[in-house]
């Protein structure tokens, strides 16, 4: 006879990596999920490094109470060298042990989830959630905080225009995102710039940013608006160099970590208490080394091991019509004229 798989009884649940809008709301669900099961729950604080130093505690249901809306996140968040060891990757099993934790939910990005990974070789019971505002995980539409930051963006955004076009200038506003282009495609978007700058699409020619610029001002704009992505960069030497090419005032504005907090957007706060829940019901049904993700309208859950494996580009229709929002039209309307004036 087949040996019967051990239930869980006792789930713990950390976050690690950059913070993000909505863990909260995360760590709420698997708590309250879990406790309305008849399980116990750790919080594991600083993300795998409390698992290195037994920062562990049994957390109840009103530990997570008024927490839902709050930025960041209450276990905190640490990066962790020494996960990436054997070594550490043995002692972070062994802790799970010492405190009976056979189910373990990490809220994180793909760093997170390699962790998690590491964890489910060792014999641990692992389910990963997707927290990052870069929406960088392959295997998922959605990820938690990535609502809140790009509106927070947005924002922000809005109120650099105000001031640009007040001074008739060009601002280059530097948005987050680690080597994904996914806030700056959003941002650019949604605050119809004129220029911007992905890392999976931009080919480093400034010449050409340079004559858009030039040629906008001639067309009586009085902005002009560059949403540049973190894996670009180098915004203030971008604009010392636009400023002087076009004698245009130039300024660099970097929004920074501003994009990682605030109260999260209804959508992440939803969401993560989902997708949170989920992890939990996923550890009880005797499932591990599982991703939660949100795909085709539906959540889901995914193979950590292929979730791991898949790459994601930007979609190329959705970076089409950005270019055509943001100037390419007036490049097919001059097409047009040219050519019905050759008729």
């Amino acid at each position: 006879m087949a040996e019967e798989k051990k239930k869980v009884t006792t789930i713990g649940v950390l976050t690690s990596g950059g913070d993000a809008p909505g863990m909260n709301a995360a760590i709420r669900a698997v708590v309250r999920r879990a406790l309305g099961k008849g399980l116990k729950v750790y919080g594991i604080y600083r993300g795998y490094d409390g698992l290195m130093e037994e920062d562990v505690k049994e957390m109840h249901a009103q530990d997570v109470s008024d927490t839902i809306q709050r930025g960041g996140t209450i276990l905190y968040t640490a990066r962790c060298a020494e996960m990436r060891t054997p070594e550490g990757q043995k002692k972070a099993a062994e802790t799970c042990r010492k405190f009976g934790i056979d189910g373990l939910v990490v809220i994180g990005g793909d760093g997170s989830y390699r962790g998690a990974q590491t964890l489910a070789h060792q014999g641990i019971n692992v389910v990963g959630l997707p927290g990052t505002i870069d929406l960088d995980i392959s295997c998922t539409e959605y990820t938690i905080g990535f609502d809140t930051s790009v509106n927070t963006a947005m924002e922000a955004i809005d109120k650099v225009r105000d001031t640009s076009t007040s001074h008739e200038r060009c601002s280059i506003i530097e948005v987050m995102g680690r080597n994904a282009g996914y806030l700056a495609l959003w941002c650019g978007i949604a605050n119809g710039a004129e220029d911007i700058l992905l890392p999976e699409k931009y080919d480093y020619d400034e010449q050409k940013i340079i004559d858009n610029i030039i040629d906008s001002r001639r067309r009586g704009k009085k902005h002009h608006i560059i949403v540049n992505a973190e894996g670009v960069g180098h915004s203030a030497s971008m604009a010392r160099r636009i400023e002087a090419a076009t004698g245009i005032e130039t300024r660099a504005t970097i929004l920074g970590h501003m994009q990682r907090g605030g109260s999260p957007t209804a959508k992440d706060r939803v969401y993560a208490t989902i997708m949170g829940s989920m992890a939990v019901d996923l550890l009880i049904a005797g499932k591990t080394e599982r991703v939660v993700g949100y795909k085709n309208g539906k959540f889901q859950d995914f193979d950590i091991d292929e979730a791991l494996a898949m790459t994601k580009g930007i979609d190329e229709y959705e970076y089409e019509i950005a270019l055509a929002m943001s100037g390419g039209y007036q490049k097919e309307t001059q097409k047009k004229v040219i050519r019905d004036e050759s008729l």
